[in-house]
């Protein structure tokens, strides 16, 4: 199947739902987008098999959801504003970013000047 949709500001297009649902795509969902061969090519990612885990939905109200939503995304917006480191596959991967960011942050001080 295919579909042609418009790209809007910043690039952004919106996946039509046939092709969404046909690909099993829902809000939230990676892709990975690639160009080969003169065509974009878009390919959903999974990280996690869901098809085997409860699906909470149908556990909360309407506003409820929309709480939750609101928590996500503010816990989103903390994220990419650095607010909150990201996650370390090692103790030793957390420990050589704090030396990194430590160094970040020396290189920004201003020199003492000693007399």
């Amino acid at each position: 199947m295919s579909a042609t949709t418009r790209i809007q500001h910043k690039g952004q297009v919106t996946i039509p739902t046939r092709v969404r649902e046909q690909a099993g795509l829902s809000k939230g969902d990676l892709v990975e987008f690639s160009f080969q061969r003169g065509k974009i090519i878009i390919t959903p990612k999974v990280m996690i098999d869901r098809s085997g885990l409860p699906n909470a939905d149908d556990d909360y109200t309407p506003e409820q959801r929309r709480m939750i939503d609101a928590d996500l995304a503010k816990s989103d917006a903390d994220i990419k504003a650095g607010r909150v480191s990201r996650t370390f596959e090692t103790a030793e991967d957390f420990i050589a970013d704090l030396h990194k960011t430590s160094a970040k942050l020396d290189a920004k001080k201003p020199k003492r000047s000693t007399r």
